[in-house]
């Protein structure tokens, strides 16, 4: 068991800025720290327990993190052997925070638009058939890992098999995606900023709204139009369309994760977005 005295996260922060003190919050996952140096300025200290997160989150803030200064954290230290990253502190709220059908819920998705439509202009590659045929791979492993255990029918696994033939045989743009885009990643503050980007990587551009539509955008259809308001380029037939096939991804890791994890909400969100597809 690690304790404080030879905490990396702590041994690092105290390496690279001296005295430190820890400041408790309820909505931080256990594996983060957040610190306060002397003069006040904030941090996180985050530790990973998968080798290729940490690696993925630091490439993605060193390679990627220029397309969206004042918006996202910097690396301030960082020790590869713990696999434990050093951040600035992005000031603000948590946007999963504000009242639902408030004015300022609204301009968050507005303001979520606009910053990701920064990361994905400027990271755009036109369409390919290497993309949707990768996707398509990865939605097979997540269906045959939910037959394996017994979390679908077969009427289920054959229609998200046909969702994955759709992928394989799509062309479709791709860019540096953050692929868990949603507002718990989402900081309100006198500038908006995002974080958390462990799952960061080039992906179908149209793949990183998923999360919204299928977990926010359903029920209040009105935060869609305020993002994409922002974003700047609404979606076409064909990108709606892709759009709902990318809710088979959404649905089976769902199920799958839900299952592993004993999380009833995260397991009937799976549900229902796969009764949607049917």
């Amino acid at each position: 068991m690690i304790t404080l005295s030879d905490d990396p996260r702590l041994s690092l922060a105290r390496g690279a800025l001296g005295a430190v003190r820890i400041v408790h919050g309820p909505t931080l996952p256990p594996r983060v720290l957040r610190l306060v140096d002397a003069d006040g300025n904030e941090f996180f200290a985050k530790q990973h327990s998968e080798r290729d997160r940490y690696t993925r989150e630091l490439h993605a803030y060193l390679a990627w993190g220029a397309h969206l200064i004042g918006h996202v954290p910097r690396v301030v230290g960082r020790q590869d052997r713990t696999c434990t990253l050093l951040l600035t502190a992005v000031r603000g709220v948590r946007a999963d925070a504000v009242a639902p059908g408030s004015p300022e819920e609204e301009q968050a998705h507005y303001e979520a638009g606009r910053v990701l439509g920064k990361l994905h202009h400027a990271t755009s590659e036109p369409g390919t058939g290497a993309v949707g045929t990768e996707l398509a791979l990865r939605l097979r492993d997540w269906i045959a890992r939910a037959d394996r255990a017994g979390l679908i029918s077969t009427a289920e696994a054959d229609r998200m098999g046909h969702r994955a033939d759709v992928l394989a045989n799509t062309l479709m743009d791709s860019a540096v995606c953050h692929l868990d885009y949603q507002p718990r990643n989402w900081l309100l503050g006198d500038a908006f900023g995002m974080c958390d980007f462990e799952h960061m990587r080039r992906d179908a551009r149209i793949r990183d709204f998923a999360r919204l539509e299928f977990r926010r955008w359903q029920a209040a259809p009105h935060l869609r139009t305020a993002f994409f308001a922002g974003y700047g380029t609404p979606l076409n037939d064909t990108e709606q369309r892709l759009l709902e096939s990318f809710g088979a991804i959404e649905a089976v890791t769902a199920l799958v994760r839900g299952h592993e994890q004993d999380d009833l909400a995260l397991s009937s969100h799976g549900r229902t977005v796969l009764a949607r597809l049917a």
